[in-house]
């Protein structure tokens, strides 16, 4: 009894390190696109139309401590350039920390969205800022400009 469930056992344990490997660094990649593409949205939305970012930092959110014209930019270029090294796996864990700030910052900043009839909008915030932070926790995966410097660096 005790060999014929080693034997299972290891029919359905034979393929683990592989299916963690491979198939971490497919979900890690696919966090990474996930959440990307929702910070790179923001971003676009900023830019397309600056003055009414301007007005919106200047009028709606409470950015403390720096002035909003500062705030507006920095908001900007981290939805634009952090999601881009995110998506390539480069500086990853830096970016998705980074990131996890802008996303903190964006709740804190409004508090508005607390208010709000439909709890979709802190949610998402949320749901992005635990993403992030496994991408952080555990990297980009072997799928990743990371990894391959890495090992790259290992090999010389």
């Amino acid at each position: 009894m005790y060999n014929t469930l080693q034997y299972f056992h290891g029919l359905c344990t034979r393929f683990d390190d592989k299916l963690s490997v491979w198939g971490g660094s497919a979900l890690s990649l696919a966090l990474r696109l996930f959440v990307g593409w929702q910070f790179f949205k923001a971003g676009l939305v900023k830019i397309a139309d600056w003055q009414s970012t301007l007005s919106l930092f200047r009028e709606e959110y409470m950015v403390p401590i720096i002035p909003p014209e500062l705030a507006a930019w920095m908001g900007a270029g981290g939805e634009l350039v952090l999601p881009v090294l995110l998506v390539l796996g480069i500086f990853s864990r830096p970016a998705a920390l980074a990131l996890f700030a802008v996303n903190l910052m964006a709740v804190v900043s409004y508090p508005q969205l607390f208010e709000l009839e439909c709890p979709a909008a802190v949610n998402s915030h949320f749901y992005w800022g635990i993403l992030l932070l496994v991408l952080v926790s555990f990297g980009p995966g072997k799928l990743s400009l990371d990894a391959w410097l890495h090992a790259d660096k290992q090999n010389k």
